[in-house]
């Protein structure tokens, strides 16, 4: 299959071409890309409804939970099925405006996902720090317009995205060699100065996401030194515990945002396919992990799910097709 293919100012497609260089290992690649997928779609569909239906999980906290399993779908479904796509039916070629509406979803879910982190610490923070006033603090009108504040504040800064490419002439290929649109991998296809995208694709999303971990890093320092002050210390172990799954997640995303930004930026030497793949589990393996670390470590998560198949059992057993 040839992908040589020029053109004048925004093409009708682009062509992806998946892992450059690994194109022989495409069908064992999408094996276990498709079965983390499917997990993860499963494992946060299954948080999801769980939230919905438990009572008992109509708090703030569990309210960031839901937004951060839904950001977790989005994320990973805006990228896998299209890279299942080539990876099976050789469907390379994405619209031009698709492709600029992928670039606009995964930036978005990735910086959304980060003040989403910073949401929940926040209310780690309060529910530790000041338990006696998170009712009084975080209510559902200060929920919400936390929420409406991080679609906001996502939205506006990647929106600017989508003029940026949109403005760039494309007349040298419309070959993008990655399994999925991503701003700078497009833009440096233009024949046109990518100044502009360059700063603002790296520095504004990078300088929120970076203000977001230092907040984050100083709502868990205030965390720990109110924990360690407490008296006893089973109820130093309790408040930890309350923490620990959040923690895990922080580490999950945070880690290997950084390195994956880390080695595009300065490993020179690190070969193409790697970056790529890289990349694609990125916004597959924590999305997977997030809903079973939060099942295997919070008790109300494994409560309400054990709740709800008992319902789904019992449903199924009185139900006159059973």
């Amino acid at each position: 299959m040839s992908h040589t293919n020029l053109t004048v100012f925004h093409p009708a497609v682009f062509v992806l071409l998946g892992i450059p260089g690994w194109e022989a290992y495409h069908i064992w690649l999408s094996i276990p890309l498709c079965l983390i997928y499917l997990t993860a779609a499963l494992g946060n569909s299954i948080l999801i409804v769980v939230i919905i239906m438990e009572r008992n999980l109509h708090e703030p906290m569990y309210f960031f939970l839901f937004m951060l399993a839904v950001t977790d779908i989005l994320l990973s479904t805006t990228t896998v099925p299209k890279a299942l796509a080539i990876f099976w039916l050789h469907a390379h070629n994405i619209a031009f405006d698709a492709c600029v509406t992928q670039v606009f979803f995964v930036h978005m879910m990735f910086v959304g996902e980060s003040a989403i982190l910073l949401a929940m610490a926040f209310d780690r923070f309060v529910a530790i720090c000041a338990p006696l006033r998170y009712t009084t603090v975080l209510t559902w009108l200060v929920v919400r317009r936390i929420a409406l504040a991080i679609v906001t504040r996502s939205f506006c800064i990647i929106f600017p995205v989508i003029f940026l490419l949109k403005r760039l002439p494309f007349c040298r290929t419309n070959i993008v060699p990655h399994s999925y649109c991503e701003h700078i991998g497009v833009a440096r296809l233009a024949c046109a100065d990518i100044t502009v995208n360059i700063w603002y694709g790296f520095s504004v999303p990078i300088v929120m996401v970076i203000l977001d971990v230092i907040l984050i890093t100083v709502s868990y320092s205030l965390i720990l030194r109110a924990v360690f002050r407490l008296p006893s210390q089973d109820a130093r172990h309790k408040a930890l515990s309350t923490c620990g799954s959040h923690l895990c997640v922080i580490l999950m995303f945070y880690i290997p945002s950084f390195f994956t930004l880390l080695t595009h930026r300065f490993g020179r030497n690190i070969p193409q396919h790697v970056h790529i793949l890289l990349a694609n589990l990125y916004v597959v393996v924590p999305p997977m992990l997030n809903p079973i670390v939060y099942g295997v470590k919070t008790k109300q998560i494994r409560e309400g799910i054990a709740h709800w198949f008992f319902d789904i059992k019992t449903w199924c057993c009185t139900s006159p097709l059973g």
